[in-house]
């Protein structure tokens, strides 16, 4: 279930679901391979621990919503867009969007150059952009593009091929950014959301790779979702007793596997074209069938899930949602 779900026992970070960052992608964009489109999706249109739809708000206006860049391989930001969300009085939301260079990219906070100010935040089926220089900018509710049989992998990888990600909404954060604006060759890219609503900055929830925090950071969850991926050598030996219980690795196996998926950074060159997980993530590479592979030691190869067909050949990319919240906003 990607980063679904990725608080304490199936439940959100820090019990709110705005803060639940689900998936990231990096792709360049099509047609202009100066470009490359940066997605963050947050807050799943319902939860499973609790059961039960979530909130129609978008996003939280206490938070911080990041993506974090590698420019040199040392695992810490040395860039950073930070999100922050606004409310009116009447309950839409609109987005800031600044750029932060230097020591500053790998620490907490919300200040930054300003790129984008007051972008609308879209509760309706309509996306509504902006642009901004060689920037453009999305922020709202879309259709979840993951797609993966999370019933069969709760029933002991038992697959059926059925979606549970068919009908399902999530907030996404939309970055069109010039190559140039991101350093030069390979880089690393992570994101994060940041919570201040106690008074303080506090990182709730950070990944990048699809499903590690749900399905290998065991009693050491929170420690994760907590942690800096400069750090994860020390989760080593957490996904490695992991990938013994899941998968039947012998002990020094499964340190190597481990290994091999920290730190938990999305390695991306932007002059190549995307492909997960060698290169980025496009909206329809099936990142589940690798990862289960990877957590069964080979036993199981496929959910026998395909991508979603409503993907837009255009920015933001991500298809409509299937629930118009807009309508509700104002009927009320």
């Amino acid at each position: 279930m990607s980063h679904h779900y990725s608080g304490p026992d199936y439940g959100f970070p820090h019990g709110d679901a705005r803060l639940d960052i689900t998936d990231l992608y990096a792709f360049p964009k099509p047609g202009n391979a100066s470009k490359s489109i940066l997605v963050m999706n947050v807050h799943p249109f319902a939860g499973v621990k609790p059961e039960g739809p979530t909130t129609d708000e978008a996003f939280a206006t206490e938070a911080v919503y990041e993506f974090k860049i590698d420019t040199n391989g040392d695992a810490i930001a040395d860039i950073a867009y930070r999100i922050r969300f606004s409310s009116s009085p009447d309950g839409a939301q609109s987005a800031t969007v600044r750029r932060v260079e230097g020591v500053q990219a790998a620490g907490m906070g919300d200040e930054g150059e300003t790129l984008i100010e007051a972008a609308p935040v879209s509760m309706g089926r309509d996306a509504q952009v902006m642009e901004a220089g060689d920037y453009r900018f999305f922020a709202g509710w879309r259709s979840d593009s993951f797609f993966f049989d999370t019933t069969g992998a709760l029933n002991n990888m038992q697959f059926t091929g059925h979606d549970f990600f068919t009908e399902a909404d999530v907030c996404s954060v939309v970055l069109e950014v010039p190559n140039s604006a991101l350093g030069t060759g390979k880089i690393g890219v992570w994101h994060r959301t940041v919570d201040g609503a106690g008074g303080k900055w506090v990182q709730a929830d950070r990944g990048a790779l699809p499903s590690q925090s749900v399905f290998l950071t065991g009693e050491k969850k929170a420690d994760y979702l907590a942690g800096e991926p400069a750090d994860d050598a020390r989760f080593v030996p957490v996904f490695a007793h992991s990938l013994e219980h899941t998968g039947g690795y012998a002990q020094e196996e499964a340190t190597r596997v481990a290994s091999t998926l920290l730190p938990d950074i999305l390695i991306y060159d932007p002059s190549r074209p995307a492909a997960y997980p060698h290169n980025g993530r496009a909206l329809s590479d099936d990142v589940m069938d690798g990862f289960i592979s990877i957590l069964t030691n080979g036993k199981v190869t496929s959910d026998n899930v395909a991508a979603h067909t409503d993907l837009l050949p255009s920015f933001p990319y991500l298809g409509a949602p299937h629930k118009n919240r807009a309508a509700k906003r104002v009927a009320a």
